[in-house]
């Protein structure tokens, strides 16, 4: 039967509708006898083999499958299955063992309630005068894990706490640093309190609204800034298939990755030539810097530990994205298995983005210019007190960017006795903010005109002292293609100018060379967190900016499959330890970008966005500038500047 017949999906790459997700829980729960104590962390399209997908011709027949990750409360068993929602039968299902699925929104809102009703936590609150536990904040971390015998096989989450005094009051200006709480999250009760005795709470409040706080006055004197197209847009959607500019693009939605790209080619010559076959978050990781009881144990792993899908926001014009705007819903699964759909949560929009090239002859003063604009692909969502937006941009002259804006709240804590702390900056008076890192792992499963790629690194020598630099001025580049998983493991290199190239060996440009895109990084940094110390054990890639591995569809994650309270070892760093060979082979590139935040006090009460990306460039990938065809701009009217009247402002 074909799938066409039971959904309206129209290519197997195609995210599951709400019915294809409640009809493969319905189908995995009947076959299966499942229990109301199971619940579903991930339902999510089992991706079709690489070659089925990339055959596939418009009208063929294909089968729809789900993958689905199940955690039973009562045995606190993982399974794994795959249901086959065209033929309607599970098709596998797998005990996975000694692993915990990542945590569920359900979960987090379960934690608050358990905590308020401990009796010891009451009496916590009440040593330091708090007497309605209501206006207490929880935020339930991950608990990681640090070899505390205690913990190991309990589904753990990491309460850390904050008080309110009213119910819009920005919590995070009052933390209750001294209390921290273990939750058993399949037992549903506290495992263990931990109480490090009362300190001083902050003096000073910080809200962020004009109706929290009388110390903020909206400026009036912002004129109206409004993006017009009365046209429309320029771009075609067909599902979740885009067309714009000679993109042609594909995209998806997992509660873990969040958006995902799905084989993303560039129209060349009368045909489209494929880029990308498959891109998308692969892990998130934000290790905290302070090493005292309240914070040694922070750290977050929120694609794998939370899923930055499944915290998607619902996003709204005018604020999130202006223009013409087209907006995509999400359908995720609650961990009931019922469709949960999250409403425009993804933003798709076109933006001007100034010069695209422009020249000028001085003898004959004819100015030839063009504006260039990009497609941009985006979502925001909110883990905890942190806000992340996640921006794939498309440019008209082949160059793909992702850019992460940072904004939300700092994470705070309260001084010990010596009312100081080395780790982390007084952000308002006797509250504290720990330095942190994030880092952003990518998977970039290429695919430049076919499958077969190579990844070659360059960098920049000077030349020697001689007759043949007589003036020293000389340098040039030195490049190597890396042959095997653990020779392709590399940091950046700032003073030789280190940079890494996907290329096709079996596909050559005008001058002979092989078609290419280069990876340019933007703002990087390191870990400084020890090899020894638990983050680095369960996120062992993060002192490698690139790692390239031979395809396999099964490591999809940089780490591993299920980080939550692993104690590491999988991951990114074991895939490449096969040391399998890369040299023209179906390759993946693993790129990590860091930002590196030394908190301040214009980070609050609330953080101006901080910006960080890469982009992926053509170099030889086409013959001359792809943007030469641009349309002149067509002359606009508009307020001036200047009294120059003869030249206009255009």
């Amino acid at each position: 039967m074909s799938v066409q017949n039971l959904v309206t999906v129209n290519h197997p790459l195609e995210p599951l509708t709400a019915e294809e997700i409640e009809q493969a829980v319905r189908i995995l729960k009947d076959e299966k006898q499942l229990g109301e104590r199971v619940r579903f962390s991930t339902v999510v399209l089992n991706e079709p083999e690489k070659e089925e997908v990339l055959n596939y011709q418009p009208g063929e027949i294909f089968n729809r499958e789900a993958f689905i990750i199940a955690l039973d409360n009562e045995s606190e068993q993982t399974h794994e299955a795959v249901v086959s929602i065209t033929d309607k039968k599970v098709k596998s299902w797998e005990h996975i063992p000694g692993v915990q699925a990542g945590i569920m929104a359900d979960e987090f809102e379960e934690v608050e309630g358990i905590v308020k009703a401990y009796p010891e936590f009451q009496e916590a609150l009440l040593k330091r005068g708090i007497t309605d536990p209501e206006l207490v904040m929880i935020d339930p971390w991950s608990a990681g894990n640090f070899g505390i015998k205690e913990d190991e096989g309990v589904r753990l989450a990491r309460a850390i706490c904050w008080i309110k005094k009213f119910d819009t009051d920005n919590g995070y200006a009052y933390p209750l640093t001294g209390i921290v709480v273990y939750v058993d999250l399949n037992k549903g009760k506290v495992h263990r309190f931990e109480d490090h005795g009362v300190r001083t709470i902050p003096p000073n409040d910080a809200n962020y609204t004009p109706e929290t706080s009388d110390s903020i006055t909206p400026r009036t004197d912002l004129k109206p800034l409004d993006i017009i197209q009365p046209e429309g847009p320029s771009f075609n959607i067909d599902g979740h298939r885009i067309k714009w500019q000679k993109w042609n693009i594909r995209f998806g939605f997992t509660p873990r990755e969040g958006l995902v790209l799905h084989t993303v080619g560039y129209e060349d010559k009368g045909k489209v030539r494929p880029i990308l076959y498959r891109a998308a978050l692969s892990e998130m990781v934000v290790p905290y810097g302070d090493s005292s009881f309240a914070h040694r144990t922070q750290n977050a792993f929120d694609a794998g530990e939370y899923g930055m899908g499944q915290l998607a926001n619902s996003l709204e014009l005018g604020c999130d994205c202006l223009g013409e705007i087209k907006y995509f819903d999400a359908v995720v699964a609650d961990s009931k298995g019922n469709a949960r759909t999250v409403k425009n949560a993804i933003c798709l929009h076109e933006e001007d983005y100034g010069i695209a090239w422009k020249h000028t002859d001085w003898r004959t003063g004819q100015v030839e210019v063009r504006r260039s604009r990009r497609l941009v692909l985006s979502f925001f969502c909110t883990v905890g007190n942190y806000d992340y937006g996640f921006y794939w941009s498309f440019y008209q002259d082949g160059t793909m960017e992702m850019e992460v804006k940072l904004t939300g709240m700092l994470n705070t804590g309260t001084f010990d006795e010596t009312g100081k702390s080395k780790y982390g900056t007084e952000i308002a008076p006797q509250l504290n903010a720990v330095h942190h890192q994030h880092f952003f792992n990518f998977r970039l499963d290429t695919m430049l005109d076919g499958v077969k790629n190579s990844v070659v690194e360059t960098h920049t020598e000077a030349e020697e002292e001689g007759d043949i630099n007589p003036y020293n001025n000389g340098f040039y580049t030195v490049s190597k293609t890396f042959k095997t998983e653990k020779e392709a493991q590399r940091i950046m290199d700032l003073p030789s100018q280190r940079t890494w190239k996907v290329i096709n060996p079996n596909s050559l440009n005008a001058v002979g060379t092989p078609v290419g895109y280069k990876i340019m990084p933007g703002e990087n940094c390191f870990p400084f967190a020890k090899k020894s110390s638990s983050v680095m054990k369960r996120a062992s890639f993060l002192d490698k900016h690139l790692v390239v591995t031979k395809y396999d569809p099964k490591e999809k994650y940089a780490t591993g499959a299920y980080p939550n309270q692993h104690p590491g070892g999988d991951g990114l760093m074991k895939y490449a330890e096969a040391d399998r060979n890369i040299e023209n082979e179906d390759v993946v590139v693993w790129y990590t970008m860091g930002h590196h935040h030394i908190t301040r006090p214009e980070d609050w009460p609330v953080m101006p966005t901080a910006y960080i990306s890469f982009q992926l460039k053509p170099v030889g990938f086409f013959d001359r500038n792809p943007a030469l065809d641009l349309p002149r701009p067509a002359p606009k009217s508009g307020h001036c500047t200047t009294n120059n009247s003869e030249h206009g402002c255009h």
